[in-house]
């Protein structure tokens, strides 16, 4: 089974889709095995981007998702980083199809409602950012056996 970390960013928590969002990933399949509401510190986002840190829009990006709760998921299946990269749509929400989150809901680049890791390399890293192993819960579910194959 694949990981990944989502972000639902502070424009999404104002906005009071944090639960639309979630539900998406539920629906489609995926588990949470972890999942929190939290402030990220500016240390905490210093190593989030860490390789931003030299790009003109870094301090704005920890600026950002410094501002607001958020709520930092790890999500669990199969393909689960390609699925949800396609389930969130591109960056730039005015590529984004309708039915993406970002199609859906965002409007600006710099405010598009999440984040979700790009690669497997990446999803490990930033799991372990933020979430401690005793944090991530194992757990079998009974409608398991009517999403996934095998």
């Amino acid at each position: 089974m694949e990981r990944t970390l989502i972000i639902v960013k502070p424009e999404g928590v104002q906005r009071g889709l944090t639960g639309q969002v979630l539900a998406r990933f539920e629906a489609k399949g995926f588990k949470f095995v972890g999942l929190k509401l939290m402030r990220i510190t500016p240390e905490l986002a210093a190593r989030h981007y860490a390789e931003h840190a030299a790009k003109p829009f870094y301090p704005g990006l920890v600026r950002h998702i410094t501002s607001s709760p958020v709520v930092v998921g790890v999500l669990e299946g199969p393909n689960v980083i390609a699925v949800t990269r396609a389930m969130m749509g591109p960056t730039k929400p005015w590529e984004a199809p309708a039915g993406t989150i970002r199609g859906d809901f965002a409007v600006s680049m710099g405010l598009n409602i999440i984040h979700g890791s790009d690669g497997a390399e990446s999803a490990a890293r930033e799991i372990d950012i933020f979430f401690t192993p005793e944090e991530l819960v194992e757990y079998p579910r009974a409608t398991d056996p009517w999403i996934i194959e095998g």
